[in-house]
């Protein structure tokens, strides 16, 4: 599990679990504590993402936010993984 906060509001905890045929990441958007928003991506093989989680957080990002939003917390996320 890892816990990316985005500012003093917004946190997404992020997972992984193994399936029948592969893995799945999920994420829970948390607002105050409380959670707002979960999703999830499965996986067969293996991900071709440049840090891990990195889809699944670009999802819920996407899913939950303005535009403005979703750019202040890209970049957040970019510097936190460097």
């Amino acid at each position: 599990m890892k816990i990316f906060n985005l500012d003093n509001d917004y946190n997404i905890v992020c997972n992984w679990q193994k399936t029948r045929n592969g893995f799945k990441h999920t994420a829970s958007l948390h607002k105050n504590g409380l959670t707002v928003h979960e999703c999830k991506i499965c996986y067969l093989n293996r991900t071709w993402e440049r840090f891990e989680y990195e889809s699944i957080l670009l999802k819920v990002i996407n899913d939950n936010f303005d535009h403005n939003q979703k750019q202040n917390y890209i970049n957040i996320i970019k510097e936190l993984k460097g």
